[in-house]
């Protein structure tokens, strides 16, 4: 069997700093590959007027699976202050690479699990009864819609003629009616049902494999009528097919209220995509926070693995890296499951609980100290050693 090419993509900040780092564990378990370097990131928008060359989607055509770091990502207009000189004023405008790449390769299922590894001082803790202290075990699994709802990009600012106009014909538009065109700014909220049904039938079958007892749908379908109604119709046509699991209907402001109250009752949550990635963020922050945060974006042909934190540049700048490379290791592991090495996988988590159950080695947020160069002689673990930690266990 040949090696398997795996298309790296650092990206920007605190992405060169972790991704190697993933690296060098996936070269420690035994998987063989071959990797080859992409651009993507800050560098490319201001340098080329694009964050996502085409060499990377060419890449990423050929080989199937990537690995991605950070991304430095800013608001419109300063975006295009960064331009090189020569590209102002031309049209260029800045989008997300990530959910460029995302729509795509239509990687319409994203994947976060949040799970407590036991020891780690980050594990959420509340007040139990008697003044005791109890630490629910968290293992909550977030299917979020990828490519569509918010995150869409389909939006304006002054919206030409024939948009303004067509919106006019809806009848709550009225409330907006005083507000001059070039003063609205409108985003959409685009739901189809063939990927919704895609991403529930998806948190279904997941929860099915893995013996989970429901599925929780995250949205707000009480306000939101139309587009979360229609994931919350979509959920119980579905749960007809998977008998012995619930569903639940949580609306999204409740949720976040519930997950600090009792955590440990959800299992598999589904969502579209921005309440997908509000309730992803913070289920990570019961479980140690965004450096212990992974996920995966799966197309029918091509699949991308990243941690959910961003690129953090000041980070970037030490002269020793101290962030968390876990989440990165993490995010490789799903890359593993992906393509059939769950033994693999499973192998590299195991190293970590160990790690992080032993507590001899820890980076600076697990030791709950202020982000600094300062933090390694407070005990700190750099980015280095807590992989050779895991790689020692391994």
């Amino acid at each position: 069997m040949s090696k398997r090419t795996i298309v790296l993509m650092p990206g920007d900040g605190i992405g060169n700093a972790v991704l190697p780092e993933a690296v060098r564990v996936l070269d420690a378990v035994g998987f063989k590959a071959d990797y080859v370097h992409a651009d993507i990131g800050w560098e490319f928008w201001c340098r080329e007027g694009n964050p996502l060359p085409q060499r990377t989607i060419d890449l990423l055509e050929k080989h199937k699976i990537g690995l991605f770091g950070a991304i430095t990502s800013k608001p419109k207009s300063d975006a295009a202050k960064e331009l090189a000189p020569e590209l102002r004023d031309k049209g260029y405008v800045y989008y997300s690479p990530i959910v460029a790449m995302r729509q795509h390769f239509d990687l319409h299922i994203c994947t976060r699990p949040c799970r407590t590894f036991t020891g780690n001082p980050l594990n959420f803790i509340r007040k139990g009864p008697g003044g005791t202290i109890e630490e629910p075990e968290v293992d909550v699994v977030i299917f979020r819609q990828n490519t569509e709802g918010l995150y869409g990009g389909v939006e304006w600012t002054n919206p030409p003629d024939q948009v303004y106009d067509a919106l006019m014909t809806h009848p709550k538009m009225k409330n907006f009616a005083w507000c001059p065109k070039e003063e609205l700014a409108v985003s959409t909220r685009i739901f189809t049902k063939k990927y919704t049904t895609a991403i529930v039938r998806a948190a279904f079958e997941y929860a099915k494999k893995f013996g989970y007892t429901s599925v929780t749908i995250c949205e707000k379908p009480n306000v939101i009528r139309e587009t979360s109604g229609m994931m919350l119709a979509i959920c119980k046509e579905v749960q007809k097919e998977y008998p012995g699991i619930a569903l639940w209907n949580t609306n999204i402001d409740a949720q976040m209220m519930w997950l600090t109250k009792n955590p440990e009752d959800y299992g598999v949550i589904v969502a579209g995509n921005m309440f997908g990635d509000i309730v992803s963020d913070g289920f990570a922050g019961l479980v140690g926070g965004l450096g212990f945060a992974c996920s995966a974006n799966v197309g029918e042909k091509v699949a991308v693995f990243e941690p959910t934190h961003g690129s953090a540049p000041k980070y970037a700048e030490y002269e020793i890296s101290i962030v968390n490379p876990i989440a990165m290791i993490l995010s490789a592991c799903m890359m593993l499951d992906h393509i059939g090495e769950s033994e693999k996988a499973e192998r590299i988590r195991g190293a970590i609980a160990t790690v992080i159950a032993d507590g001899k080695v820890r980076a600076y947020d697990m030791l709950k100290l202020k982000g600094s160069p300062d933090v390694l002689k407070q005990g700190a673990a750099s980015t280095t050693q807590m992989t050779d930690a895991v790689i020692a266990a391994l």
